[in-house]
């Protein structure tokens, strides 16, 4: 899909089996090749009865986005000017995507060209601090972004402290050395002064990317919880009240299921702890399918009054498929689990379509108290990077740097199906029974619309009667289709 990235909606009125009519808006993509497609889905079949419930009202949102790393903001510098704009309005615009968050790294990532840190080596002092390394490229495409989303959320993480400072004295893998908590905090001070000259202030920091590691595979460092727990109530706390920074610090930062459940009942029962933080961070590499509810639910219920954001996902360990839409409908994609998770765990590292993953997990996570979803690399190469460490990955929209040409893949289509029609400040509320294969997230946006975004896995296509405020209307529901609709 190239350029014409404003939709327009068709207006459609459903069949109805009541005296009152529902009116809705509908935009739809299918297997069969529809691109949010504003539809007339009329039908004169009597579905299930489904019924939306406005006055059940759960979490408040934050909305939708994507990570600045190094690798996207790289690429965005070598398209034209022309190309460079039109990804920043695809994703920022709020006629495209509308994103209002974000997330960039903390010295290098896994996505980056290479390893760096932002001092001198082993310079104790942080006299030498320079966001030298980011100004070519993720400084740029940040503030390109915010020209259109001036109230842009950005999370920044940290991958690894300077190897100076830890165990193994390496990037990959090791801890930070107690000795050096306060100065690791003071860095993370540095930091948001230094991005502060640049007019952007991090909305929140995570305290570490995934802090269990990656076995040592590219940038990271290890925390137990009661180490994480200690570095922020200790110091990082402290040292951001000190020095006026009223960003929000997040926790933890990994993968949901038995992980995450063992890290809140230490990190959420921590009474001191609780009012230096805003709350959870996860991810969502545990499976390729289930978004671990159970956990989510168990975290959100230690501390009900702290959020869960989702700071990343991608299609992980796949070199994406370039102008092939079909590939991202089908049952093809694998992850880092099918060929390297341990036996016991294999099953929830099946092939998996990528279409679904996505929209899977943002309705599942954000129907267990999730309030943000941010999505991992905004744009990568027809490699899957560039990486240093070999870690090929799939991106929304991908870039031929040298034939100048973006595509934006079927999982672009996706986000845009929840972060364009689904601002900050909307909350969900309840809805009931869905077909077997179906799932959907139903919100109130702060305009006071009703949206619905509905997902049909199944091959055969399902109707729906819609019930809400005492009006109905039929919908068609195709196979391997994802819906959104606004109710008027």
């Amino acid at each position: 899909m190239k350029g014409g990235l404003r939709l327009f909606p068709i207006l459609v009125l459903l069949a109805c089996t009541k005296s009152t009519p529902l009116e809705l808006e509908v935009w739809r993509s299918t297997a069969s090749g529809e691109r949010l497609k504003a539809v007339d889905t009329q039908s004169e079949q009597r579905g299930q009865a489904w019924h939306i419930y406005p006055d059940s009202t759960y979490q408040e949102l934050q909305g939708f986005g994507g990570a600045f790393t190094e690798s996207s903001a790289h690429l965005w510098t070598k398209l034209k000017p022309e190309l460079q704009q039109e990804l920043i309005a695809a994703y920022f615009a709020d006629t495209a995507a509308a994103y209002n968050m974000g997330r960039t790294h903390i010295n290098s990532c896994d996505f980056s060209l290479n390893s760096y840190h932002y001092l001198a080596e082993g310079d104790t002092s942080l006299n030498s601090f320079s966001l030298a390394e980011d100004e070519e490229d993720i400084i740029p495409m940040i503030k390109a972004a915010q020209a259109l989303e001036p109230d842009l959320k950005l999370i920044a993480s940290p991958w690894t402290a300077p190897p100076f400072m830890k165990d193994n004295q390496a990037w990959f893998g090791g801890k930070l050395k107690t000795e050096f908590y306060g100065l690791w905090a003071d860095y993370f001070v540095k930091y948001h002064q230094a991005l502060s000259q640049y007019e952007i202030e991090p909305w929140a920091y995570t305290v570490e990317n995934e802090p269990l590691g990656n076995d040592a595979n590219w940038e990271s460092m290890h925390y137990t919880p009661q180490e994480m727990a200690a570095f922020v109530k200790e110091h990082l706390g402290p040292k951001f009240k000190a020095a006026g920074i009223d960003s929000r610090i997040l926790l933890y930062d990994q993968n949901r299921g038995e992980e995450l459940e063992e890290w809140v009942n230490v990190l959420l029962r921590d009474s001191a702890l609780l009012p230096m933080v805003y709350g959870t961070a996860v991810h969502w590499y545990t499976s390729t399918y289930d978004w671990f509810p159970a956990s989510l639910e168990h975290t959100h219920n230690l501390a009900p009054g702290k959020a869960i954001v989702q700071t990343e996902g991608c299609v992980d360990a796949e070199v994406p498929h370039w102008q092939d839409d079909a590939w991202y409908w089908s049952k093809e994609a694998t992850d880092w689990g099918y060929d390297w998770a341990k036996e016991e765990d294999k099953y929830l590292h099946p092939k998996y379509v990528p279409v679904y993953r996505y929209a899977r997990d943002i309705i599942g996570s954000l129907n267990s108290w999730v309030e943000g979803w941010v999505d991992w690399n905004m744009l990568l190469d027809p490699g899957g990077g560039p990486n240093h460490a070999s870690n090929w990955c799939v991106a929304p929209v991908l870039a031929d740097t040298l034939k100048q040409e973006l595509y934006y893949t079927p999982l672009y289509d996706v986000m845009r199906h929840f972060s364009a029609y689904i601002p900050a400040g909307s909350k969900r509320i309840g809805h009931g029974t869905l077909p077997e294969n179906c799932m959907a997230l139903t919100v109130l946006r702060p305009d006071s619309k009703i949206v619905a975004v509905i997902l049909n896995t199944g091959e055969t296509e399902q109707v729906l009667e819609i019930n809400c405020n005492d009006k109905a209307r039929s919908l068609q529901l195709p196979a391997a289709s994802l819906q959104t609709l606004i109710l008027k």
